[in-house]
């Protein structure tokens, strides 16, 4: 394939090697397959949207498709195929990106609507030589509201001899309006395995000598995009000199030594801090970022945890030799536990190291509560332990009385209520259970077609007006209202500060409407009761002190400094022993 910029000078490997027909795009056999037999049945759309991340091909995909409706073969007597000829003039202008009929337009550039009738305009007039006029709008989410509307008429009834393409990577941007108009095709990531075999093609043609390790090492730095990963491959042979290794690439990309990761990781799950402190030091020392170190045993962590599961993903082919013997040992001596636990530090460790003044320290401190989290018990052991400690102090020590609180009066606790505590403690706060919210029980609401005399309490009112979604009114109701006086048909209340002035009035009225019996309800100037949201704080405050004087909770406290009651639930007891 000729291009024009051959004569100017060296041409770096993503143009190179770009794709000049469907047979060369890799990793993209359903969209090939597609749009091959759409051209072969000569069901063509008028417009397409390829979809994906960056380096994956979508403009260059978009470029094919202009070939492969343009083409008309060596002869000059060909119609739209799935495979180009490349010698026709449409080939070969298109190619060089200089066809009259294939307009290019950048939309992170040209967002405005004055760009897209331009468009527009140019939409009615005839292709100058080819058989269609094609359209190929890159990074189209960038356009703006004004210019995707002037879009939508001439999307939706485009004349028979202009097909549209939109290349994205952020498709969620485009409005739906515009993808219901269009064909959408999703360029998936490029396999790691099809990448390093793409890699070694171009080395070969090249002329250049790689080791497998550094083959590896780029396809899994260019995640999933062919041109990042060319890009790679184009710096590691300027930095070679013929010979590419793994150390250079390594060297190149600010990368750990795969073993060093391991060893690393290794010294962290045994508990030697100072050995992986200094681990981790060498590693800064040789250049290594300290975030790029955290990724690194964040993804051996992930690939410990693969083989946990499947055990046989070691034996695929493509793992490295060293992954493959010290990834088994490993998997089998650490428990899914640790595995999870240690995801979740690093994870939340990687993100502040991001953000710290010095990424070093902050990576230090990560590794520091790694190995002394890696210590602790399983969460299941713990409780059990306790639980036993519990049973074994019951059968000789009386269980302490809860202390009585000061609050507004509420109902009594009987001893064996089922009261639990979850207890948040650092570093695993997610092993422990997380009890439901506490409510305040509220009477069921009675039906508005029963008499007037089912509304026998003042939480029945409340009831009803829940029951009615009067949502404002049943939470002045139970923050705002101290009642001082309760019969059918008469309530006195004492208003909150928040109280509406006109409470007693809106009240009166909606229980007369709603039981058709006449209700008075005054405002009185005596101290009342507490509200209904005071008595339910009272009744969390009893359970809050309840728990503290619970055995089992004040083993956890003891066994861990500083943990602390965040919620108390109710649970139902199949015994008087369990609590």
């Amino acid at each position: 394939m000729n291009d024009s910029s051959n004569s100017t000078g060296y041409r770096v490997l993503a143009r190179k090697y770009r794709p000049r027909g469907f047979d060369e795009l890799i990793g993209q056999e359903a969209l090939v397959r597609t749009l091959s037999n759409a051209i072969a049945t000569n069901r063509i759309a008028h417009a397409f949207v390829l979809t994906g991340v960056r380096g994956v091909g979508k403009t260059t995909t978009a470029r094919i498709i202009a070939r492969a409706l343009n083409c008309v073969g060596a002869d000059g007597s060909g119609g739209p195929t799935v495979e180009p000829c490349g010698v026709c003039e449409n080939c070969t202008s298109i190619a060089e990106d200089r066809h009259v009929d294939v307009i290019e337009m950048d939309a992170a550039s040209r967002t405005g609507i004055d760009d897209i009738r331009e468009l527009i305009e140019g939409v009615r007039y005839k292709p100058v030589s080819a058989r269609y006029k094609v359209y190929i709008i890159d990074e189209v989410h960038m356009l703006s509201r004004q210019a995707f509307n002037g879009l939508l008429k001439t999307l939706e009834e485009p004349p028979d001899h202009v097909i549209f393409v939109f290349a994205t990577t952020e498709i969620r941007k485009v409005p739906v309006t515009v993808l219901s108009r269009c064909q959408r095709f999703d360029l998936r990531r490029i396999e790691r395995e099809q990448l390093a075999d793409h890699f070694r093609m171009v080395s070969g043609k090249e002329a250049v000598e790689i080791e497998e390790e550094a083959v590896d090492i780029i396809a899994r730095a260019a995640d999933g995009s062919v041109r990042d990963g060319l890009s790679l491959l184009d710096q590691a042979i300027a930095l070679s000199g013929g010979k590419i290794t793994a150390v250079q690439v390594r060297d190149m990309l600010g990368l750990a030594d795969r073993g060093a990761v391991f060893d690393l990781f290794d010294a962290v799950m045994s508990g030697d801090i100072a050995t992986a402190l200094e681990r981790f030091r060498t590693m800064y020392r040789d250049g290594v970022d300290p975030i790029v170190v955290l990724q690194d045993l964040l993804d051996l962590t992930h690939w410990l945890t693969r083989v946990k599961i499947a055990p046989d993903l070691v034996n695929e082919p493509g793992v490295p030799e060293e992954e493959r013997v010290r990834g088994a040992k490993l998997s089998q001596s650490l428990t899914m536990p640790t595995l999870t636990r240690c995801w979740q530090m690093l994870l939340k460790g990687l993100g502040e190291t991001q953000v710290a003044p010095s990424s070093l320290a902050a990576g230090e401190m990560v590794l520091v509560r790694l190995v002394f989290a890696a210590d602790l018990p399983p969460p299941g052991d713990l409780v059990k332990r306790l639980q036993n400690e519990k049973g074994r102090e019951s059968a000789t020590t009386p269980p302490a009385a809860a202390p009585q609180t000061s609050a507004a009066p509420v109902p009594a606790s009987p001893a064996g209520s089922g009261a639990s505590a979850a207890i948040e403690r650092a570093p695993d706060p997610e092993y422990y259970p997380d009890p439901e919210p506490y409510s305040d029980p509220v009477p069921q609401a009675q039906s508005a077609s029963e008499p007037v005399q089912a509304l026998r309490s003042f939480a029945d009112v409340v009831a009803l007006f829940e029951e009615k979604r009067e949502g404002i009114l049943t939470t002045h109701l139970r923050q705002d209202f101290h009642l001082v006086h309760f019969d059918v048909g008469r309530i006195e209340f004492r208003p909150g500060p928040l109280a509406p002035r006109d409470l007693a009035n809106r009240i009166g009225k909606l229980l007369s409407e709603w039981t058709g019996n006449r209700w008075i309800v005054s405002v009185s100037d005596a101290e009342g009761e507490a509200t209904l949201a005071e008595k339910a704080q009272a009744v969390e405050n009893q359970r809050f002190a309840e728990a503290e004087q619970h055995p089992l909770v004040n083993a956890v406290k003891d066994a861990f400094p500083g943990a602390k009651i965040i919620k108390v639930n109710d649970r139902t007891t199949s015994g008087p022993d369990e609590s």
